[in-house]
């Protein structure tokens, strides 16, 4: 059912914990199966992110999740940090099953809302980035903020 990358991230999940005065953080969330995900970012003034953590609470494919994309982070200028997308995070897993494909969607959606509140601290804008929506359906429906 699940590959062994995504094992071996839900099993041994990288850059677990908090950020101290982080650069950034987002959390997100999908109601629907209760799975939440915060992401700490510590953005460097050349724009390369030092250092990203995360917590989450859900089930092994939400942290593996959360795991792979911090991995997919780390070291990356806020550009390319943009470009991870939940495809993204899903073939560095070597995919999910269907019914897990909303786990990779909030690992997008936590790194977008790391970003946001950085850029809102900052007084930037980040091109090509949204407001995030805080709790993530697969029908696309929208939530409120936390």
């Amino acid at each position: 059912m699940y590959s062994e990358k995504v094992m071996d991230h839900f099993q041994n999940p990288r850059n677990v914990g908090e950020i101290e005065n982080a650069s950034g953080v987002g959390t997100v969330g999908n109601a629907k199966c209760g799975d939440i995900m915060r992401i700490y970012l510590d953005i460097g003034e050349d724009g390369i992110i030092r250092d990203c953590k995360f917590k989450t609470f859900g089930c092994g494919a939400a942290v593996a999740t959360s795991s792979m994309a911090t991995e997919l982070v780390k070291g990356k200028s806020i550009g390319e940090a943009m470009k991870v997308t939940n495809k993204a995070v899903m073939d560095a897993l070597d995919g999910l099953p269907p019914v897990k494909v909303h786990c990779s969607l909030l690992a997008e959606e936590a790194i977008h809302a790391a970003l946001w509140d950085y850029a809102e601290k900052h007084g930037i804008e980040i091109e090509g980035l949204e407001k995030p929506k805080a709790d993530i359906h697969e029908d696309g429906e929208e939530g409120e903020v936390y």
